[in-house]
């Protein structure tokens, strides 16, 4: 049942991590003209505003005409201007009325694609033939692989770091003990392999979206040339001086008995495995969210800490959890030990932590409002889940230290069994019975062996002696197995260590999931800007249409206002609003209201109150523009009786 329960964790946190495509670090905060904006005469060039600096390829903005011919020129031109991260491509000259698509899709700063795509146009609409892409940028399967790679190299580098962390600071005899060696060197195994996939599906990942395109060594160059490719070439570099340092903390150092020596060795690695660990926690640090947004000399550090502080507790708990199931005695003093590293490390996560969810978040309603706070807010539960359970992983430690070992009852032993270690039975977890002196963990000796002095003649049938051999082995089995359960302290820990490492494997799919989600900042940020900037410029007795998108935070709040004003010129106008799901379908809400501001002229706010027509679908006649100019309307959705929101829109009128 134990082993069932760290399997459906981990299956759990496969498919959390993998589940939703990779979200924006960087928006789209503006665009020059706007999103249906309809201009009367053809802008030179197309212009995209993002939130933070972004990587462009020639292909990164296409301008396709309703026909789906591309009507730009494929040159992108550079319009950033102090803080303002503004990117172009011009037109081609003589374009004919119609509706025109705008398709982009690039990197942003912290190395996760986006992609999106609006549409404008000039003299007045029309149909037009374009097909958007409906898979999401960084989605489909590349983006499920990927995103699992991104989990396995997290939990890879836990066990990798946290497991030589544990043997280094907390059991030195585990070196030499082979079950905590394969947990080790897995980790390292799974961290390598998992930087190598996510390396070859980079291309793909940020670009077709094709599983084909892994082998395309053309792309797989473009990828070593970007930022995400030195950081993900620089961690496999690291991975090869990791390999040295598990093959001397497990051969050399396994081997020490001299004291001193010992000593010193335990020294060197320390140093060099802390700046090795350190130097792949970078990796992360370089390409993801730390190296971008406010403070990254401060908060590249600080990411570095929290890696670390992850790995120590969490690979270690992964180590002991390993020790406790597959070692027949584990000091007490290696469980308090870690019990302080342990300690120490949550001390550290809370501060790093902190840091870090101010610098995402940076408002209470962020926190509260958008996907990214949303899941902080579940990590932060887990937290405090994960260090419940510690602290009564500590009381049980306490009363492990505070037990005096009782000693049992004289057995008879098996003629020619080995006697116990006086040294190992004094320091082992159990503290009774001939099995807690198993020598290095390995199990128990073997019942009979060579110098024995009741030692058996060899069997002269070997199916016979085979059959002997297993039944000596099963009984040794059930006797170290009986002797561990008997011990009411060690199975307490066991299993309160077990609970432990099965909320910390849903707590590492949390975070992956975060580490690909807009931070709450970003996207509060698109959210305040993304409707004024760039007014559209409308067309003498045309209508002015477009879009606004809305979002009052309750239930059914999410949706897309459609705002037509006819003729879209000074004068009366006939004023049409349909409100729509995300989805395209008509949504019903209790009440919409619209204000009319000219503030150049001081002219408004003008109320408009439109009657509702049917579902989704609000009408007024005679709208007055007194002026022409540059008129802002805003539009304030009201959903429920304490949700609503204000969208706003300039529009020049002629």
């Amino acid at each position: 049942m134990a082993r069932l329960l760290v399997l459906a964790a981990a299956l759990l946190g496969v498919l959390l991590a993998g589940a939703a495509p990779a979200s924006a670090h960087a928006a789209l905060t503006g665009s020059d003209p706007q999103d249906g904006a309809v201009v009367a005469t053809a802008p030179e060039e197309v212009g995209l505003t993002f939130s933070e600096q972004v990587a462009m390829s020639p292909d990164s903005i296409r301008v396709l005409d309703p026909s789906g011919r591309r009507a730009d020129t494929g040159e992108i031109i550079d319009l950033c201007s102090g803080a303002v991260v503004k990117y172009g491509v011009a037109l081609r000259a003589g374009l004919p009325d119609g509706t025109y698509t705008v398709a982009w899709q690039t990197v942003s700063a912290d190395s996760h694609p986006i992609a999106g795509a609006f549409t404008f146009s000039i003299g007045a609409p029309s149909a037009t033939s374009v097909a958007l892409p409906e898979q999401a940028a960084g989605g489909g399967v590349v983006g499920a692989l990927y995103g699992i790679a991104r989990y396995l190299s997290y939990a890879g580098f836990a066990v990798l770091v946290g497991g030589g962390a544990f043997v280094l600071l907390c059991w030195p005899r585990g070196a030499g003990v082979r079950p905590v060696q394969r947990t080790v060197v897995r980790g390292w195994l799974t961290l390598t392999g998992a930087t190598l996939v996510m390396l070859l599906l980079r291309g793909p990942y940020t670009g077709s979206g094709k599983l084909a395109d892994v082998f395309d060594l053309g792309g797989l160059q473009a990828v070593l040339q970007t930022k995400t490719g030195a950081a993900l070439t620089s961690r496999l570099l690291l991975l090869g001086a990791a390999a040295l340092f598990v093959a001397v903390l497990f051969g050399a150092y396994a081997r020490r008995t001299d004291p001193k020596e010992r000593k010193d060795l335990s020294f060197g690695l320390g140093l060099g495995g802390t700046v090795v660990a350190a130097g792949i926690a970078g990796t992360w640090a370089l390409a993801e969210h730390a190296s971008t947004g406010i403070q990254p000399g401060i908060a590249m550090p600080v990411d570095i800490l929290h890696l670390l502080a992850v790995a120590a507790w969490l690979g270690g708990l992964t180590t002991l959890l390993v020790a406790l199931y597959r070692v027949p005695s584990v000091e007490r003093a290696a469980v308090e030990r870690f019990s302080r590293v342990a300690f120490v490390s949550v001390a550290v996560l809370v501060a790093t932590g902190l840091y870090q969810s101010w610098r995402q978040v940076g408002s209470w309603s962020a926190l509260t409002g958008t996907r990214y706070g949303q899941l902080l807010l579940v990590k932060i539960g887990l937290m405090g889940v994960l260090v419940g359970i510690a602290w009564i992983s500590r009381r049980w430690t306490r009363r492990l230290a505070d037990r005096t070992p009782a000693l049992p009852d004289p057995e008879p032993e098996p003629e020619g069994e080995a006697e116990p270690e006086p040294e190992d039975e004094e320091e082992g977890l159990e503290g009774e019975g001939p099995e807690s002196g198993a020598a290095e963990g390995e199990g128990l000796q073997e019942e009979t062996g060579p110098g024995t002095a009741s030692e058996p003649e060899p069997d002269p049938d070997p199916e016979r002696a085979a059959q002997l051999a297993r039944q000596r082995a099963a009984v040794a089995t059930a006797r170290r197995k009986k002797a561990r359960d008997a011990d009411p302290e060690r199975t307490g820990l066991r299993r309160s260590v077990l609970t432990e490492a099965a909320v910390a494997v849903v707590l590492l799919a949390v975070t992956t999931v975060l580490t690909s989600t807009e931070p709450g900042r970003t996207e509060e940020e698109a959210a305040r800007t993304g409707g004024t900037t760039a007014g559209s410029t409308a067309v003498p007795d045309r209508p002015v249409d477009f879009r606004l998108p809305f979002d009052t935070g309750g239930v059914d709040g999410k949706g897309v206002v459609r705002l037509s004003l006819d003729p879209g010129r000074t004068g009366a106008n006939g004023l049409h609003l349909f409100v729509e799901r995300p989805n395209g379908k008509p949504l019903d809400v209790p009440e919409i209201k619209v204000n009319l501001t000219l503030e150049e002229k001081g002219v408004g706010p003008l109320p408009v109150a439109p009657d509702r027509i049917q579902t989704g679908h609000w009408s007024a006649s005679g709208v007055q523009l007194p002026l022409p100019g540059e008129w802002r309307i805003q539009v304030t959705v009201r959903t429920s009786e304490i949700d609503q929101t204000t969208i706003e829109k300039n529009v020049k009128i002629g």
